[in-house]
């Protein structure tokens, strides 16, 4: 790549191996969803999140639904989210007619400041939703006391946090269930897609039959010496991932341990190439984690004009993004309390480029300009 060719901010890790398992499913003549590949898919992912159960279903957004429908949401219930997610998180709640409170989090690692947390629960609180921002996993140990404290279930969005972990725990294994998202942006991506993990049997089988439309998957009915006809008892959805996005996925568990150490190694760069920036902060991993950096998100100071930055670095072919949203500021969730500490995370967030296939001269060549632009008078606010 010449110094002139743009650097993407996010980009896929794929390629043969990608495509030899989708000539696989082909060849299976199994290609729609929780079929045998799924299955194959969901054995293997229990290895990543280090507990016995994983559903795959068609993306987080439906993993967050059928979590919450085994835990039993009711319609009138209430639920904690971190705040600083985008907003995939919060409507998950309110698809079954339950209300998102949203919590205030932490100024250093984004996630849900367990003190706020606790202020925000009423009568109506069921549970949790603790977010992973951006991959690194929230603080689980003070967020379980106090869900056993007022007798809370907590569900893990782990959308971005395949190869996290958290005091030597992986994510996945962090609450009572766990959600992932593989779609395009994320550590390890079939486009889309998504898996759902517990260590309990009894949510497992729930999640299970709901995600298929509330009756057994096909699959378990091959082979049988008659011909059993499934019944209705349960409302359920379409939440099935493909065997085609399964294949996908086998090939890219295999590459997830370099995919990590490749993102960590370039976060690593970052900080020797930008930590002595004064007009920028950059992310901080707590010392009992390990991130594994979906995203590499820097925060402008206040001095600083973040759009204008963010346009400078496009222009000179550098792919960034705002970080995420403080969902209690968009309208769909109506009246929601302030939260400071999340409105100025998403007033001063830019990402920059971050995937496993950055070389080291582009890592160089964006922290060179990150520093060249933040300097420029055009951008001060």
């Amino acid at each position: 790549m010449s110094s002139s060719e743009p650097i993407a901010l996010g980009q896929p890790t794929v390629g043969d191996e990608e495509l030899a398992a989708v000539r696989a499913v082909f060849d299976s003549g199994w290609l729609s969803g929780a079929g045998p590949t799924c299955a194959e898919f969901e054995r293997r992912f229990t290895q990543v999140s280090g507990v016995g159960h994983t559903i795959a279903t068609s993306n987080c957004g439906s993993s967050l639904h059928l979590a919450q429908l085994a835990l039993g949401i009711q319609p009138g219930d209430e639920v904690i989210v971190g705040d600083y997610t985008f907003p995939a998180t919060g409507h998950s709640v309110m698809w079954s007619g339950a209300r998102p409170v949203f919590a205030d989090v932490r100024p250093d690692i984004w996630s849900a400041d367990p003190a706020a947390v606790e202020a925000a629960i009423t009568e109506r609180t069921v549970g949790i939703i603790a977010v992973d921002p951006f991959g690194q996993p929230a603080d689980y140990d003070e967020l379980q006391a106090i869900a056993d404290k007022h007798g809370l279930w907590i569900v893990e969005d782990a959308a971005c946090a395949a190869g996290a972990s958290y005091k030597g725990r992986p994510a996945g294994s962090l609450a009572d269930m766990a959600c992932f998202s593989f779609h395009g942006r994320k550590g390890i991506t079939a486009g889309e897609g998504g898996a759902l993990t517990t260590a309990k049997p009894e949510l497992a089988d729930i999640a299970r039959k709901l995600h298929t439309y509330g009756i057994a998957p096909a699959l378990t009915r091959e082979g049988s010496p008659t011909l059993p006809v499934p019944s209705f008892d349960a409302l359920g959805y379409n939440y099935r991932m493909s065997d085609v996005q399964a294949g996908i996925m086998l090939a890219q568990i295999d590459r997830l341990p370099t995919l990590v150490e490749r993102r960590r190694a370039v976060a690593v760069r970052y900080g020797e190439l930008m930590g002595d920036l004064e007009q920028i902060e950059l992310p901080v991993e707590a010392p009992d984690r390990v991130h594994p950096y979906q995203s590499y998100v820097i925060a402008t100071h206040a001095d600083l004009d973040r759009g204008a930055v963010a346009l400078e670095l496009r222009a000179r072919g550098i792919g960034c993004n705002f970080g995420t949203y403080a969902s209690h500021l968009q309208p769909l969730y109506g009246e929601q309390p302030s939260l400071p500490v999340s409105a100025d995370l998403f007033a001063r967030h830019i990402a920059i480029p971050m995937h496993a296939n950055l070389t080291d001269d582009e890592v160089e060549r964006v922290a060179a300009v990150v520093r060249d632009v933040v300097n420029l008078p055009t951008v001060r606010a």
